[in-house]
């Protein structure tokens, strides 16, 4: 099986989130079960020497896009067993930072395009194209208008995974010829509700569509969640499947970690209070080692359910929590965090920002992990805490709800405490109910034990991406 797996971002070349880390970790996954799995990205101009220095140079070409024709060239390199392509073109990438510019559009059509484009250069035919969010959306739109007549390209199939579906790549249809390049018979194809829909229009031409978790596969159907797409996916819902992403355990691994102060694992987990003391002490906390500790780590925004945690702070501080909180986002969220680290002098304790070793001392050395998320497509946070031993406590919302299962009703496979409705004091409820299983040693120890034992590692997703590109060859 031969898989290109199109990406505007991969780890460990650029990241920015939840994507970059896919990436990175399932072609490799896929790899190890013997397909050849290949990956292809943009190579901006934040990727360092230390990757340039290992790339080769393989070929270029010029891509048409609409009047304008752009140089593409080709760098290969290899990494833990999968090869990545790297496309050059320093007008479109040679940039600080991957999105957010005024002519995002034309950047990944160009991408889109460039893909198809490289496939005819290059010594790959894949039987399958893993396209990802809206960036790379239009690639089965091209290789539909055309790139079918092409005998490599033929057969090919397509597969398009959504991570977050609130950013679809919504622009004026005027967009259609001038940047896109299409003719006016794709409007249909690319319209939606009045304005030019990337997504939309990779959900309509390719085969089959993934999303990041069984539970989202469900939830976006419904327009709470679904962004105004819901109509569309409820239609082709006979090709939606959702397969739960993993994490690279050897990454999160805290028998090896470096970042932490010490090194633990669950058959010896006692140096994880080393880590919380530790964090206490840099973090400017009281070192106080029984009280409860409590870590988010998440972008400060809505989405990601922190209007509870505003709303119900006062009465949480009031039952002996600790609280210590890293992200950027929303100045509202960061100006509400930063007060209330001055209203709570010891108690709680706030970087603004994104730092991969502090985030780490974080895993290890708190003692819960908070996301209350009002939708959550998968999720990396929640496993990683597992995986550090660090109780996470959820809302029942896509990813989380599939990979987190409460401890109260169902203790000997239970990793975390959840709760479901969107309500400050049912999340109050759910950190309360772990806070008193702490109290309990024995239980606590437990807990932390068959935490660090769940397996999310690729091997299982990769298994089910396998045989999703085996049912859409067939």
């Amino acid at each position: 099986m031969k898989i290109l797996y199109v990406a505007s971002e991969a780890k460990p070349f650029a990241a920015s989130g939840g994507l970059g880390d896919v990436a990175g970790s399932l072609p490799r996954a896929l790899c190890a079960r013997e397909a050849d799995c290949r990956v292809v990205l943009p190579l901006y101009g934040s990727i360092g020497e230390q990757w340039r220095s290992r790339m080769t140079f393989l070929t270029s070409f010029d891509v048409p896009l609409a009047w304008r024709t752009q140089y593409c060239g080709v760098f290969q390199c290899s990494l833990d067993g999968v090869i990545y392509y790297l496309l050059d073109n320093e007008y479109y990438f040679k940039r600080d930072g991957l999105y957010g510019f005024y002519d995002d559009a034309e950047r990944f059509a160009f991408f889109s395009k460039a893909v198809l484009e490289m496939l005819i250069h290059i010594d790959f035919s894949p039987d399958v194209i893993n396209c990802n969010d809206w960036q790379t959306a239009m690639v089965p739109v091209y290789l539909n208008a055309f790139y079918r007549p092409v005998d490599r390209l033929a057969n090919t199939r397509t597969v398009f995974t959504i991570h977050n579906i609130q950013y679809q790549g919504k622009y004026g249809m005027e967009l259609l010829g001038d940047v896109l390049g299409l003719p006016e018979s794709k409007a249909p194809v690319m319209e939606y509700d009045g304005c030019l829909n990337m997504m939309k229009a990779a959900i309509d031409q390719c085969d089959m569509v993934s999303t990041v978790s069984p539970t989202y596969a469900k939830e976006i159907l419904d327009p709470w969640y679904a962004f105004g797409l819901d109509r569309l996916l409820r239609e082709r819902s006979y090709k939606l499947v959702g397969i739960l992403n993993g994490i690279d355990q050897k990454a999160f691994d805290p028998a090896t970690d470096p970042a932490l102060f010490a090194r633990y694992s669950a058959a010896d987990p006692e140096d994880k209070g080393i880590c919380k003391r530790e964090l206490q002490k840099m973090m400017g906390l009281e070192e106080a080692p029984d009280r409860f500790l409590v870590g988010i780590i998440a972008r400060l925004v809505s989405q990601k359910g922190l209007d509870l945690v505003k709303y119900i702070l006062d009465e949480m501080m009031g039952h002996d929590v600790s609280l210590v909180v890293l992200g950027a986002g929303d100045h509202l969220y960061e100006n509400f965090f930063r007060e209330a680290q001055s209203r709570y002098p010891g108690r709680i304790a706030v970087r603004i920002g994104f730092f991969p070793d502090l985030a780490s001392k974080i895993y290890a050395g708190a003692d819960a992990f908070l996301m209350p998320s009002k939708s959550e497509p998968c999720g990396l946070a929640q496993m990683v805490a597992l995986r550090y031993g660090t109780i996470p406590v959820v809302r029942e919302t896509g990813g989380l709800k599939d990979s987190i299962t409460d401890l109260g009703s169902a203790e000997k496979t239970g990793n975390g405490f959840t709760f479901q409705s969107y309500n400050a004091h049912d999340m109050l409820g759910a950190v309360l109910r772990c806070q008193s299983l702490y109290y309990d040693r024995a239980a606590w120890r437990d807990a932390v034990v068959h935490a660090m034992g769940c397996d999310f590692s690729w091997n299982r997703s990769a298994g089910d991406y396998l045989a999703l590109y085996q049912r859409v060859t067939k």
